[in-house]
């Protein structure tokens, strides 16, 4: 049998990335999004699985790479990259893809929505009506489980989950306790419903929803009395979640698989993702 010839023979040039590769494949899935004869809700599904997609990449592939950068590493991959410049490669990559992501979902999905009557309502066209709606949706359903955590020396920034939908909130003023810390994070707890139908009779549309984070935008300041809110960034931290667990120890895998598991929702951060309204992002724990 003829021996295949050994890969050292051939230059970086006859190579893929693994990391790029998938990055273009989901670029793939985008160009169904924008195919306008894919059913409608079908090109909104492939949008959501784009972001989900990208979670993973980032949970467990980027990941790796970010765990070589901290050992130092300065292995080439098969295509002559090292760890860093692997990385500057992704994310120039992702940035592309995202701020295609959301032209595509702003400037032609949601518009086709709305002439179907479906219609996601940003906060700065509710009526009054709407808003009253809101806000009593607000007081009765959401802010009886919102712990807002503030920062100071004795509090630091809190270890947010993997994930999750989380607030960063710029205070003026003391609270009841008479402190001044000038900042707070609000956690959304996952029991609440990411987007929210308003009564037809309110909208107008056959169906009209407004999104959890404009309920708390609008109203978190009722969560501190007695302080003015001076700026709310929604934020979101993707974290580490890539297990490792030596095949040749068999006999004790699941113990390990077990704190493992139970690590991923606050591993160490691998992705940071922050409006470009807000005026400095807080490091995340």
């Amino acid at each position: 049998m003829p021996q295949l010839p050994n890969e050292r023979h051939f230059s970086s040039d006859h190579f893929i990335n693994r990391e790029l590769s998938l990055l273009q494949f989901q670029r793939r899935v985008l160009a169904q999004a924008a195919d306008p004869s894919v059913p409608l809700l079908e090109r909104l599904r492939f949008l959501c699985i784009v972001s989900s997609n990208l979670d993973e990449f980032f949970e467990v592939r980027v990941a790796g790479v970010k765990e070589q950068q901290l050992l130092g590493s300065q292995v080439l991959t098969t295509d002559g990259l090292t760890p860093a410049a692997l990385q500057g490669r992704i994310s120039r990559e992702v940035h592309g893809i995202i701020t295609e992501q959301y032209n595509l979902l702003n400037n032609t999905i949601l518009p086709a929505l709305a002439d179907e009557g479906i219609v996601f309502l940003r906060r700065s066209v509710w009526t009054e009506a709407q808003h009253a709606w809101a806000r009593d949706y607000f007081l009765r359903e959401v802010m009886p489980i919102l712990t807002p955590i503030g920062l100071d020396p004795a509090h630091p920034f809190p270890r947010v989950l993997n994930k999750s939908l989380n607030f960063a909130v710029e205070l003026e003023g003391r609270d009841a306790f008479g402190r001044n810390s000038g900042a707070a994070i609000v956690q959304a707890p996952r029991a609440l419903p990411r987007v929210i139908r308003l009564p037809q009779e309110l909208t107008g549309v056959d169906y009209g929803f407004v999104f959890l984070s404009s309920l708390l935008h609008a109203h978190v300041g009722e969560l501190f009395e007695g302080m003015n809110v001076l700026g709310c960034y929604q934020f979101r931290v993707t974290r580490n979640s890539d297990m490792f667990v030596d095949e040749e120890e068999v006999k004790i895998c699941a113990p390990p698989s077990r704190a493992n598991c139970s690590n991923v929702t606050s591993a160490t951060p691998c992705a940071w993702s922050w409006p470009t309204t807000a005026r400095a992002p807080w490091p995340a724990s």
